[in-house]
């Protein structure tokens, strides 16, 4: 039995949290105010101003504990009816999120597409582990059935140093005047100068390392060795500490090997590749090396920064990962996917279901058209098409994202379920701070006079417009 979205209010009052650094929330709160409702917004850092430029904000500047009080205080005082972030693990947005569900008002969160690189992920409630999204075949069978064909064709493409330039000018603008908020949680895994900083030598080596790995991967396949692809994450990620139950990302690593190294044949290798924008702080090509040499099986473990990651996966016995939205890549060129942590395409027929091990003896493919089905729901329920960066990219997102929005039409057509479906797995190394179960779309927080509360909820210390 399909969920029914709830029908949104004609006039709402959107409140914007931390968003992607660039300008494409600001242009969304543009589009819903042109289109007759209200957008506010809270900036917690000189970054988060920048990319808001033009537009009324305000900005918190209190102690993270004194957020909670803060954020609820808002809501009252502004009659807030939904709430849009970035990335729904950040601390911030966690106990947003709490606050929003004592008050039934819905929480949207955003992030890079799963279908990517053409789209935009744009979530009710939660992603990945705390995602909303059904995860039974049979019910993403049926909802397929009034979904539309979705537009595949890559039409918004953008270029790495574009997306380098937006993520460190927001974050080195938000490093350097921490003295204009003195008590701001950034909450993140490396010093951002640190991060930056070591980046750079690997720029000068990048054409060095596509060819290394094209070569590696083309002397595999000529060969007759089948090879399995392990795409690494970026250890700073959310998806890694909230969604999966390493601590690091060393610990992936070595459950791979040691299992590889119990099952595998000995024809059969196994190539890790790092993430296209991994600064090389971790040093993983060194890890990997001591591992394999440990067990032995050096000979069948590479390590390898670059390479077209569409032609690897095509000659791939199969793929492992944590939960990266290469998994989504993988399966829909019909590659073996084994997911470690949490994910919202994890999903049985969709992704080996068995444990690792048995993963390389004989790895499940992915029904192709269940495949076909899940898409085609992502794209009609959670996707939104275009992207963060370009002109073109956000002329087709902003308005397609802001009706979502304002229709109440994201989860819609049954892609919707009361309580979060993977939550039942949840195997995190960093226990959330909240989750949200059943938010209510479009209805606004009670007003200060209907509300009985104690006084640090007093509306008259929130900021006005």
């Amino acid at each position: 039995m399909m969920l029914q979205t709830p029908k949104a209010e004609k006039s709402r009052v959107f409140l914007f949290l931390q968003g992607h650094p660039s300008f494409f929330a600001r242009n969304v709160a543009a589009q819903l105010e042109q289109d007759g409702h209200k957008a506010l917004r809270i900036n917690f850092c000189l970054g988060d101003s920048l990319v808001w430029l033009g537009r009324p904000a305000v900005t918190y500047r209190g102690r993270f504990r004194d957020w909670e009080a803060y954020v609820r205080r808002f809501i009252i005082s502004h009659g807030v009816t939904d709430i849009v972030y970035y990335a729904d693990r950040k601390p911030y947005h966690q106990v947003a999120a709490r606050v929003a569900q004592e008050f039934k008002i819905a929480t949207y969160c955003y992030e890079f597409g799963y279908l990517r690189p053409d789209w935009i992920t744009l979530e009710r409630g939660g992603m990945s582990a705390f995602s909303h999204f059904p995860n039974n075949p049979d019910q993403i069978a049926q909802i397929a059935t009034h979904c539309d064909e979705p537009d595949q064709e890559l039409k918004y493409p953008y270029t790495k140093p574009r997306e380098i330039l937006y993520e460190v000018s927001y974050n080195l603008l938000s490093y350097f005047s921490f003295f204009l908020n003195p008590f701001y949680r950034a909450d993140r895994y490396y010093n951002p100068l640190v991060e930056y900083v070591s980046g750079i030598p690997g720029l000068f080596f990048e054409k060095k390392r596509h060819r290394v790995a094209r070569e590696l991967v083309t002397r595999l396949a000529r060969n007759g060795n089948s090879f399995f692809i392990f795409s690494l994450q970026l250890q700073s990620d959310y998806q890694l500490r909230s969604n999966a139950p390493f601590s690091h990302q060393r610990e992936a690593i070595r459950t791979a090997i040691e299992s590889f190294a119990r099952r595998a044949e000995s024809k059969t290798h196994l190539v890790f590749k790092a993430h296209p924008l991994d600064n090389g702080w971790e040093r993983w090509g060194a890890y990997i090396k001591k591992k394999a040499k440990e067990l032995g099986i050096e000979d069948q473990i590479h390590f390898i920064i670059g390479g077209n990651l569409t032609f690897m996966l095509k000659f791939a016995k199969g793929c492992v990962l944590i939960n990266s939205t290469v998994g989504m890549h993988a399966i829909r060129l019909g590659c073996p996917v084994k997911v470690l942590g949490h994910a919202v395409y994890d999903i049985p027929r969709v992704t080996h279901s068995g444990p690792l091990d048995s993963f390389w003896d004989n790895p499940q493919k992915p029904d192709a058209a269940l495949v076909d089905d899940l898409v085609k729901v992502m794209a009609n329920t959670i996707q939104v098409k275009g992207n963060f960066f370009t002109t073109k990219g956000q002329r087709a997102a902003v308005p397609a994202f802001a009706a979502r929005l304002a229709n109440g039409d994201v989860n819609c057509k049954g892609a919707f379920l009361p309580l979060p479906p993977r939550l039942s797995t949840l195997n995190a190394h960093e226990p959330p701070l909240h989750w949200q179960t059943e938010p209510t779309v479009g209805r606004a927080a009670p007003r200060p006079a209907e509300e009985e509360a104690a006084a640090d909820m007093d509306a008259a210390s929130a900021p006005t417009y």
